[in-house]
């Protein structure tokens, strides 16, 4: 059995026993987060997909850690104008283990 969620302006197709890195969500290490954007269930060949959710669905994750992402380089140039900006991003993810999923 897998379900496609959205959540942070992206979707992941997970299962139970999956561990995926979203974008930072609340909540302490430990915690339980229901996830309720569900795109698509599919169990023993059968799918269901929503438009654009599955009614009723949700997809249940334990937090395993709060943690950051590596670091991206910004870097803009206009060329002969003398004109450089370097900046740098990390950005902030959780990471979740997929206990449950409830078509």
């Amino acid at each position: 059995m897998f379900a496609v969620i959205r959540t942070g302006g992206k979707q992941y197709k997970v299962a139970a026993g999956d561990v995926i890195q979203v974008e930072k969500l609340a909540g302490e290490a430990g915690a339980s987060v229901q996830l309720d954007e569900v795109l698509m269930v599919s169990d023993a060949g059968k799918a269901t997909v929503g438009s654009p959710l599955v009614a009723g669905a949700a997809v249940t994750a334990e937090v395993v850690a709060q943690t950051r992402g590596d670091k991206i380089i910004i870097f803009k140039k206009k060329r002969r104008q003398n004109y450089r900006r370097k900046n740098g991003h990390r950005q902030e993810l959780t990471v979740l283990r997929i206990t449950g999923i409830q078509a």
